[in-house]
């Protein structure tokens, strides 16, 4: 235990303990002209809707990803297991460089997307593709222990008293993996508020349109406006310790309706 208390000490509770208190050092008045400036809101707006709208993807593709994974055998699929860590090992600004090439105008994909109207690059839209690349392996990872240990009997039961698949999956299926789907969402929620190297390149930081707030503060640590990034990234970590505990008690809650 304190061996635990002295580790995360060192590595979480005192830095963190040196941004509050460093934001401490600002009035009220101060703190709130720097946290939101319409820059400021700009950014925020962009960092936690694209975030949101790429976890909401990951918490639907990632469980269809890792039920195939785990219930289907066929050629190839050790390879594609292999390839949902690839963002973890891949450098976040090669993937985000990578991505900008192939949705770019002239790329393999955005040639064939920008003329209908699907721009991926420098956009909005980049951002989100970004976001959804980094956080996939956070849903697939933690939904295939869950997959794996799912008893089969159970859904055999079900079939034997006349359930369909559908409702099979809806009242047996579905409540077993809600709460590790919750949890995945929220990790790679959590991941995507944080994340700055991957959309660098895709998102073009253009002010109020594809700056997203990690951006934004190092920008300002760029201009040597220290009191201004300590208050944007306050906001950034009071809303994401806000949003974790959301969850966290939206799963506990899941967990025990599900039992």
């Amino acid at each position: 235990m304190g061996f635990t208390l002295v580790y995360l000490s060192a590595i979480v509770l005192i830095p963190f303990a040196g941004l509050v208190l460093r934001a401490c050092e600002l009035s009220w008045a101060d703190f709130w002209r720097l946290a939101t400036t319409d820059r400021a809101l700009a950014a925020y707006r962009l960092t936690f809707g694209a975030s949101l709208i790429a976890a909401l993807a990951n918490a639907l593709f990632g469980t269809l990803v890792a039920w195939v994974l785990v219930r289907y055998s066929f050629p190839g699929r050790r390879i594609i297991d292999a390839m949902v860590d690839f963002p973890f090992a891949l450098p976040t600004a090669v993937a985000g460089l990578t991505l900008s090439s192939l949705f770019a105008a002239n790329g393999w994909l955005g040639q064939f997307l920008v003329p209908l109207g699907i721009k991926g690059a420098f956009t909005q839209l980049g951002v989100v593709i970004a976001l959804t690349f980094v956080g996939l392996p956070f849903v697939v990872r933690t939904l295939q222990p869950v997959l794996h240990n799912l008893d089969r009997e159970v859904e055999e039961a079900a079939a034997t008293l006349g359930a369909g698949r559908l409702r099979t999956f809806v009242g047996v299926i579905a409540p077993t993996l809600l709460p590790a789907v919750l949890t995945g969402f929220a990790l790679a929620f959590a991941r995507a508020i944080g994340e700055y190297g991957s959309i660098v390149f895709i998102s073009g930081n253009l002010p109020f349109k594809t700056e997203i707030a990690p951006y934004l503060i190092v920008m300002r640590l760029e201009e040597y406006d220290y009191t201004g990034a300590v208050a944007l990234a306050v906001v950034l970590l009071v809303c994401s310790f806000l949003l974790l505990g959301a969850i966290n008690l939206l799963e506990a809650w899941t967990s025990r309706f599900a039992r």
